[in-house]
């Protein structure tokens, strides 16, 4: 069941983005940043437990970013991704976003959705705020992608 994220769903949606971003699939978030920006996040719920995340974070007043997308390994291949990425932009539109990125080591998935790659530096500065954080920082190899909707 897809649904937006509940404070209460705090603690599994950081163990599932502690355990990718252990991997260094994405970047990890803090409990505090969490409960900071629940309502960005969307879950996907099998039975009482998250499964999946994503976020749709609001950058400016047009632009918005999909980050934390992450399904457990043993949920993959049923479409959750898929799902999760849809309920982002569905939202964004809402709010009357309509350029949207991502960063993303898996940009093949993005383009399904007609993501196309951009060069980081077309992104504004307080994007960067978060990739400061990162241990792969400055070089992190993701690719920084765009969907104008």
């Amino acid at each position: 069941m897809l649904r937006k994220a509940r404070v209460t769903d705090v603690p599994q949606i950081h163990d599932i983005l502690t355990h990718f971003g252990g991997l260094g699939l994405l970047l990890p978030r803090s409990r505090h940043e969490l409960y900071e920006s629940i309502r960005d996040h969307f879950v996907w719920q099998e039975d009482e437990r998250v499964v999946g995340v994503s976020g749709m974070h609001v950058c400016w007043e047009d632009l918005a970013e999909v980050r934390s997308l992450a399904v457990i390994e043993d949920f993959q291949g049923r479409s959750m991704g898929l799902k999760l990425v849809n309920a982002c932009l569905e939202e964004a539109v809402t709010l009357g976003l309509f350029r949207i990125f991502t960063l993303s080591y898996v940009p093949e998935f993005f383009t399904r959705f007609g993501f196309v790659e951009v060069d980081k530096s077309v992104l504004p500065h307080p994007v960067w705020a978060d990739c400061v954080k990162c241990v792969k920082f400055p070089d992190c190899g993701e690719t920084a992608m765009m969907l104008e909707l």
